[in-house]
């Protein structure tokens, strides 16, 4: 793949990956918010802004032929499983019958997920969850359960899921820079806001039982 027409976060931790840079790395490659290359893993149709995609096209200019043939391979279906060794923490955060979500930016049409961030080797999965919720949307949150984990059908990334109980807290968007909003919706709609085939089955099944 000589050109990318346009980059999505799934392109981008394909080039993470290629590089085999950590994020930090990654990020300050790009001249980004360490958090910005963890949107990207966390979902991957996200659309970076013009001024990134152009320091992504500087960046894929700037590589190895060997990181450049690397690129194109993961972005093949079946090297999706190797396209990240990171780990990804969502957090499945629930109050009463009310599930907390955040809308992405650069992403058309509106992009609608669950709070998340890349989880560094030897973290916690549960940990990071609880600290993204507090960045992006200013709420406490605790663990109650890991509802499993899975190679995410289009990045190949591993995708944690924790399922968090609301402790405290007035949601707001705490992290403009990434997001549009971030709001606690009925659960009865959380398909209005996610497509039924984008969510696990077992987040599904888990909030479910609280509508």
């Amino acid at each position: 793949m000589d050109v990318v027409d346009q980059w999505s976060g799934r392109h981008a931790a394909a080039l993470q990956a290629a590089m085999r840079a950590t994020n930090e790395e990654f990020a300050r490659r790009l001249g980004v918010a360490v958090r910005t290359v963890a949107s990207w893993h966390a979902s991957p149709s996200t659309v970076p802004r013009r001024e990134i995609q152009r320091a992504l096209d500087t960046l894929h200019e700037q590589v190895t032929q060997a990181e450049r043939s690397r690129f194109t391979s993961f972005l093949r279906p079946e090297s999706a499983a190797n396209a990240q060794a990171l780990r990804v923490a969502i957090a499945i955060v629930a109050r009463g019958a009310e599930v907390l979500l955040v809308c992405r930016r650069g992403e058309e049409p509106l992009s609608w997920g669950f709070p998340a961030g890349v989880v560094k080797p030897g973290g916690s999965s549960g940990a990071v969850a609880v600290q993204e919720t507090l960045a992006e949307t200013a709420v406490h949150c605790t663990v109650r359960k890991h509802l499993g984990s899975r190679v995410h059908p289009t990045t190949g990334v591993l995708a944690s899921y924790e399922f968090c109980e609301y402790l405290a807290g007035e949601v707001r968007n705490a992290d403009p820079l990434e997001n549009l909003d971030a709001t606690w919706v009925p659960i009865s709609s959380l398909t209005k806001f996610i497509p039924t085939e984008r969510i696990y089955p077992p987040v599904l099944a888990a909030l479910e039982a609280l509508a």
